[in-house]
């Protein structure tokens, strides 16, 4: 259970490191992180940070992929787990 918890802070902070990245470059209109790339960070376990940290400094929150998708993303991240939890944890 660690390495999991692990892994979760590491790509959690990796997705707040993107988004924060990718609100800086679009001030400097710099180089931009393909939204592929936030959504896929979202999806491999950085999506309730990623989320936060949207909300936070006010970065893609009028895109509805990104105000409507990662919430999605968390569900089925939340569904995942709770079903892990019963079939093999027995909770």
């Amino acid at each position: 259970m660690k390495p999991f918890l692990y892994y979760l802070a590491a790509v959690s902070v990796f997705s707040c490191i993107l988004t924060i990245h990718d609100k800086l470059a679009a001030k400097r209109h710099a180089w931009r992180v393909p939204e592929r790339v936030l959504m896929l960070s979202a999806a491999l376990g950085g999506s309730v940070s990623m989320y936060a940290t949207m909300l936070i400094i006010r970065h893609k929150t009028k895109h509805p992929k990104f105000m409507v998708g990662i919430p999605v993303i968390i569900a089925v991240q939340v569904f995942v787990v709770i079903f892990i939890m019963k079939k093999y944890l027995g909770t």
